[in-house]
């Protein structure tokens, strides 16, 4: 299946059998130490992922006023909420694309593990559905409409449309044949580039531009957690992981050169030069603008010690650092979707 490659029937099994050597057949020195190599502290991931939920949440919530606080700009209704489900879809189109990108990146390397990790792209899919819907019910609530009523207005009909669409992803998923699933991701991705375009100025522009922006960021960001993961179901084989973490580096590189020239296509477009520290949208950018030079700095030290060391677990490290950064990334993303155009308040004609 497209969520990885699949288990090996003959690798050795049994009481006697180390558990890295049931799926590659190399002993582990060491079968009960944890991804960071520290034994009896397995309890540290759930917690630290815990907590950067906790405080994803609060920022969601919370950072659309923090950036509009002091700028005269209008109150949206509901935007921490907004951002809230917002970041819940960008997840969702993230997990999904990458389980269907890193596969391929998979396959071809030599001496790997049968082995694969377990998929979440139905889970994935259906939260986003269900954030698509939330949505809805939101907006409906805002404009004092009946749901079917909101359906029929522009937005509603859009989230109507990517709410179907994941939907049908995750059933996609299910099947023998999960590539299935780019068709009903492709038809997400246009509409919530559709919905977040309303303006009268070239929308068809702004729409092109984050097409290209959001595939290359769930790409990005998606295929490095799936690859993260099965890095982790590979310690027992470093040549393998290594290469890797190769494969999809060279990829990234160009999945970055197309979210920067999209970007900043977008920000140019969108942003006026005169309201870049006193609107919401230009302070959430700079805010992102700094986390995307913070991943780059980890991107670049990470592909440096991977092509000095044979161990990658540095690399590995340094790369897992990336992905958190990464995460904050498409906190501060959502914000933008939820944050005033900040044309209204610019001095220009």
């Amino acid at each position: 299946m497209f969520s990885g490659p699949p288990a090996d029937p003959a690798a050795p099994t049994g009481p006697g059998t180390p558990p890295v050597a049931a799926a590659t057949g190399v002993p582990s020195a060491r079968p009960d130490t944890s991804a960071d190599g520290a034994p009896g502290r397995r309890w540290t991931t759930p917690v630290l992922l815990s907590a950067a939920g906790v405080l994803a949440l609060l920022i969601a919530l919370f950072g659309p006023g923090l950036m509009g606080r002091g700028t005269g700009e209008l109150r949206i209704p509901g935007a921490g909420l907004t951002t809230v489900l917002r970041t819940v879809l960008f997840t969702a189109l993230a997990l999904h694309l990458g389980e269907l990108l890193a596969p391929q990146l998979i396959r071809p390397v030599r001496g790997r593990p049968r082995t694969a990790v377990r998929s979440w792209a139905v889970y994935a899919s259906f939260a986003g559905a269900a954030a698509a819907a939330g949505q809805i019910v939101q907006l409906a609530a805002v404009s004092d409409l009946g749901i079917t009523e909101t359906y029929g207005t522009r937005e509603g009909g859009l989230l109507l449309l990517m709410a179907n669409g994941l939907a049908l992803a995750a059933l996609c998923a299910r099947t023998r044949r999960p590539a299935l699933a780019l068709a009903p991701l492709a038809v997400v991705i246009g509409a919530e580039a559709l919905r977040a375009h309303p303006e009268a100025y070239s929308p068809e522009i702004g729409a092109a531009l984050t097409v290209v922006h959001l595939t290359a960021a769930s790409l990005w960001t998606g295929g490095l957690l799936y690859v993260l993961r099965t890095m982790r179901l590979w310690r027992g084989t470093p040549v393998a992981a290594r290469a890797l973490l190769g494969r999809y580096a060279r990829l990234a590189i160009w999945l970055y050169v197309a979210l920067a020239a999209t970007g900043t296509a977008s920000a140019l477009r969108r942003l006026p030069p005169d309201v870049v520290f006193t609107s919401a949208y230009g302070r959430t950018l700079l805010l992102k603008l700094t986390l995307m030079a913070v991943v780059s700095a980890l991107a670049v030290a990470a592909r440096r010690r991977m092509l000095r060391d044979t161990d990658p677990s540095v690399a590995h490290r340094l790369a897992r650092r990336e992905h958190a950064v990464l995460g904050a990334v498409v906190v501060v993303s959502a914000i933008l979707t939820a944050v005033p155009d900040p044309h209204w308040i610019s001095t220009r004609p």
